[in-house]
This record gives structure tokens, sequence and C-alpha cells, in this order.
């Protein structure tokens, strides 16, 4: 194809089958508007601490993460035969903060699994964050805490 730049980097694990496939198009940046190719997202976006009417790339991600890793739970749970409790959660907070390389994030997970017993809750979390692939992807390349509440 002519006129285009291509950049691409290879992941350490290989890929033998793609689930989904989320379009997303980006006008304005952050002062902008996101929309998916299927409509179900269509928001503005606005800057971290203005008075802009969107949210913000950060808060889209820790809402992605939050989600995807109470999913990982779900299933590794399931896999340990360990059940979660009904009012199991993910709270999530990033930061978008500026060190001597630039931009950086970091991040915590709280995770609330009221009532499982501590070894019960290690054991799903620790494989919660093995298999979830925000995890992975943030593996090694932010600062990550998490912490969790029985």
């Amino acid at each position: 194809m002519e006129n285009q730049i291509v950049f691409a980097a290879k992941a350490a694990a290989s890929v033998s089958k793609v689930l989904y496939t989320a379009k997303v198009h980006i006008t304005g940046g952050r002062e902008g508007a996101a929309k998916s190719s299927d409509g179900r997202l269509d928001i503005n976006l606005s800057s971290p601490g203005t008075s802009g009417q969107g949210t913000n790339p950060e808060q889209l991600f820790a809402a992605g993460w939050s989600a995807c890793f109470l999913g990982a739970m779900q299933i590794n749970a399931s896999a340990l035969k360990i059940k979660l409790p009904a009012e199991t959660s993910v709270d999530a907070e990033v930061d978008l903060a500026a060190g001597d390389e630039g931009y950086a994030l970091q991040a915590r997970l709280q995770v609330n699994l009221p009532g499982l017993s501590q070894d019960d809750a290690a054991q799903v979390v620790q494989a919660a964050h093995q298999t979830c692939p925000y995890s992975k992807a943030t593996k090694g390349n932010i600062n990550v805490q998490i912490v969790v509440a029985v």
C-alpha cells in the first residue's frame, strides 16, 4: 500500500486464534471523541483534571483492566473449585505520571473478596494476575500493586 508507514512489534507469546477485535476511531486526542465500529462505544474525551465533559484514557484503561481481571478471577476460581462471593469486586486506580523518561502509567487494583479465606483469595488473585491479558500486557512495564481484602 502506498503512502503508509507500518510499525509493528512482536509479542513474546504467539497468538494462534483471534477471539475478538475491538475497532475504535479516535479524533482530537485527549480533547476529542472515541467511537467503536459497532457503535456500542460513542464517547467524548477530556484530559484528566479539566472541566471537559468526557472520560479519559486512564479511566477507560482502569475499567477495562478491572473488568478483565474480575473475569479472570471467575475463570480461575471455577478451575480451582473456589466459589467467589456474590459481592466480589475490583476497584482500579490508574495514575498518569511523569518521570525522568517522560509520561508513564502506574496502577493499583483493590480486589474485594469478602468472606473468602486468605489462602483461597491469594490463589484466585495470583492465578488471575497470571492469566488476565491486561496484567500480562503491563507485566514489567508499569508499577502495579494489587491489594486483596477478604
